[in-house]
């Protein structure tokens, strides 16, 4: 089932939203500031592509480092984003059909706000295994 989900969303959505968090990531690499950011935007990209089946988890390993690059991201980019993830879930759960992919949406709105310290996990891996 999540095969099938994810081949639909790629489709309709899934393409689309890794594009954009590519061609963000692309612009933020071009700068040495920006490149841990870019690499967030290419991880989130990739989750967007294929977001069944995975989950977002916070690192335990994290520190002061990413809650300040997090504040940033969350000031200059991640509210938009979130916003935009959440509109379109809520529009996506009005039908029927949508609401496996209005939950995708949502989905996205935490990873979207702070990227920082978080890892993109199977739902069925053993603890530890991230998708890097």
């Amino acid at each position: 089932m999540k095969t099938i989900l994810n081949v639909i969303w790629l489709v309709l959505v899934g393409f689309w939203l890794f594009l954009g968090y590519l061609a963000a990531g692309v612009l933020l690499c071009l700068t040495v500031i920006g490149i841990p950011f870019g690499i967030a935007s290419f991880r989130i990209g990739v989750y967007a592509l294929w977001p069944f089946g995975y989950s977002v988890v916070e690192r335990g390993d994290a520190g002061a480092g990413s809650l300040v690059g997090n504040i940033l991201w969350l000031v200059l980019a991640g509210w938009w984003l979130a916003l935009g993830h959440i509109a379109s879930g809520v529009v996506l759960c009005l039908t029927l059909i949508g609401i496996p992919f209005g939950i995708a949406n949502f989905k996205l709105v935490p990873v979207s706000l702070m990227p920082l310290g978080r890892e993109i996990v199977r739902s069925d891996a053993p603890r530890g295994y991230a998708l890097r």
